[in-house]
């Protein structure tokens, strides 16, 4: 007898399915076979709608994930680290639960830029050492390596996405205009620091790229083009939204008025190159420059 549409088609875990899950959702409803994993029943109507199977289970309980293992082709794991702790507790649940089904073949994991550190504004790829300066930034190495790990251990190719900030105007707190209209401050030039972007769109293009061509155990920048400092960002997003430029201050002022994680995002400077993003994933960005990403 014939395999039914349904049965051919693979089956993708969302694990941590906010904004940018979703928009991975948006693009592979009707191409796979869709199921997403939430702690909170209250979303299961939400996922439902946006075109996921929701299964409960919480990473910080592993008895609960007992039977997500042999349910999925792929899992796109963009859940963060716990708040606290030097490892990823949450990546660890996971992949027990994915090592006892054995079924899983490919992984994709969103880290964080974090795990470079601060480069002192200095251009560079992915075969750059990371130094993690942050215990924020340790936990998403610690996972990084568990996962690797657990790729070579068990046949599964792993793509670490090394994802920057994220922005999108439909992107709750994604667009630096209600930043501005707090009247947030930056550092000045002389004290500022290089920051990259993506847009959520991309982010998520990248992500589907990512289930299809990413490399085995293989680490890729998801940034766009863009070559600015975090002041200039933001007075950029100002002229387009009309509205006031940011104060500045310098370094110690900010270290006076700012809390220690918003001085955390200052005090690192990295300018990212992406031609893994192109040539490997094949990804021909939607929005290559943040002026074009906020005019949309």
């Amino acid at each position: 007898m014939p395999q039914t549409a349904m049965t051919r088609r693979p089956t993708l875990l969302v694990v941590g399915c906010g904004d940018v899950g979703k928009r991975v959702l948006r693009l592979l409803r009707g191409r796979w076979r869709l199921l997403a994993l939430t702690s909170s029943p209250q979303r299961c109507s939400e996922l439902r709608a946006a075109g996921a199977v929701p299964l409960l289970g919480n990473l910080d309980d592993a008895a609960s994930l007992h039977r997500i293992g042999a349910l999925a082709d792929a899992v796109l794991h963009l859940a963060p680290p716990p708040g606290q702790g030097a490892q990823d507790l949450r990546t660890a649940h996971l992949l027990q639960a994915l090592a006892r089904g054995g079924r899983v073949k490919r992984l994709v994991y969103g880290s964080t830029t974090g795990v470079y550190g601060d480069a002192g504004g200095a251009q560079f790829d992915e075969t750059r050492p990371l130094a993690p300066a942050t215990d924020r930034a340790r936990r998403r190495v610690a996972a990084e390596r568990r996962l690797r790990a657990f790729g070579l251990d068990r046949g599964v190719a792993v793509t670490l996405l090394r994802i920057p900030g994220i922005y999108a105007g439909d992107r709750p707190g994604g667009h630096p205009r209600e930043r501005l209209a707090r009247g947030a401050p930056v550092l000045r030039a002389e004290d500022d620091a290089y920051t990259n972007h993506i847009h959520a769109d991309d982010l998520a293009r990248a992500c589907v790229a990512a289930l299809h061509r990413g490399g085995r155990q293989r680490a890729i920048n998801v940034c766009d083009d863009t070559d600015l400092r975090m002041g200039d960002y933001f007075d950029l997003a100002a002229d387009l939204c009309g509205l006031p430029r940011p104060p500045r201050l310098s370094r110690e002022e900010a270290a006076r008025q700012l809390s220690p994680m918003q001085l955390s995002f200052m005090g690192e400077s990295r300018r990212l190159l992406n031609r893994r993003l192109k040539a490997e994933l094949g990804l021909r960005l939607r929005y290559p420059t943040v002026v074009q990403g906020l005019v949309a």
